[in-house]
């Protein structure tokens, strides 16, 4: 049997709660023969809510789980007690939820931050006693109304991981391993390719208590954008990262040419969304302790132009300057005063 392990794409079938019925009922006490009508509203049904925690990092509970139903509001009753309102369902999804409708396509809305809330199904009013129809010249009235139904639609919710920074290199580049170095994640680490087949959070944290969100995303090959290879299914992911640290294997692994490498996935992205070929980035060149590293790395500064920072994330070594080079980007006071600004 196949074991999930992550979902970032669930169908939702979603049903709010009725409302409860209005109640038909006469006072009927032993001194006051005519007392009149006293029949209860009925309670409004409860609603379906999305709720987005950031403790949460995957759709899979929502996959094994993909009924949510709202509570029936109670009927009234008489001696004018009205019914008791239906509890609202709340399913809880992860920072970066975009809800659609599944029929139709339409946009629903989407959950960012910790703590928002989205009603997706809203319940049904409740029916109103008989009490609202006394008047006059309608001193026993028997009417009441039913309470209204809630709604209910199936929903397609997709995950788009929102991190700090996104991890970005082809199968084998050693980003999972870079992870584990800068943060507290444990992703699984291989020598061979395709050793990470979904998106892995991880926290790094400084000594002054400052965190960033890092993401590993399956490695990318060519002709992603266009479906090809398992990175397709999270390039989405990308899409949310504020920052991009392209992975460069600068050991050649299987002939691969490091230039070749960067500047595929430079053209991967943008074709994918254009908006990501200005999402600010920064490169590290992986492997440094292999043979011919250094020869590589000449090449691939000389041919793109760009600053390159050289590390070894399978022995710790040069990634101090990565960190420091990432809390400046996000933390430093000039730059938080310009956003303030």
């Amino acid at each position: 049997m196949k074991h999930v392990v992550f979902k970032d794409r669930v169908k939702l079938y979603v049903r709010a709660g009725d409302g409860g019925n209005g109640c038909a009922s006469f006072r009927r006490e032993k001194f006051i023969p005519r007392g009149g009508p006293d029949g209860g509203d009925g309670g409004d049904g409860g609603s379906v809510v999305l709720r987005c925690d950031a403790n949460e990092d995957s759709l899979l509970p929502l996959y094994y789980q993909p009924h949510q139903r709202a509570e029936h509001g109670q009927s009234g009753m008489g001696s004018q007690r009205n019914g008791r309102c239906g509890e609202d369902c709340v399913a809880k999804v992860p920072l970066g939820t975009v809800v659609t409708d599944a029929e139709t396509g339409d946009f629903v809305g989407e959950l960012l931050t910790d703590g928002d809330e989205l009603v997706v199904a809203k319940g049904g009013r409740g029916g109103i006693g008989n009490i609202h129809f006394k008047s006059s010249t309608n001193q026993s009235p028997h009417q009441f109304t039913e309470g209204k139904p809630g709604e209910e639609c199936n929903l397609w919710l997709e995950l788009k991981l929102v991190a700090d920074i996104g991890l970005v290199g082809y199968p084998n580049a050693g980003k999972s391993t870079l992870l584990s170095r800068l943060t507290h994640a444990h992703p699984k680490i291989a020598p061979y390719p395709f050793t990470t087949i979904n998106p892995i959070i991880g926290t790094m944290e400084y000594a002054n208590f400052n965190r960033l969100r890092i993401a590993d995303i399956p490695g990318l090959i060519d002709g992603a954008h266009e479906g090809v290879g398992l990175g397709h299914q999270f390039l989405r992911h990308i899409e949310r990262s504020h920052f991009l640290l392209f992975v460069i294997d600068m050991a050649g692994t299987d002939d691969r040419n490091p230039s070749d490498d960067f500047l595929h996935l430079r053209e991967e992205l943008r074709l994918h969304r254009e908006e990501l070929a200005s999402t600010p980035y920064m490169v590290v060149a992986n492997k440094m302790d292999s043979p011919g590293s250094d020869v590589l790395l000449k090449e691939f500064q000389a041919r793109t132009k760009e600053k390159v920072y050289p590390i070894s994330a399978e022995l710790g070594e040069g990634l101090e300057p990565v960190r420091e080079h990432l809390y400046n980007h996000f933390f430093d006071s000039s730059r938080a005063q310009g956003l303030d600004d």
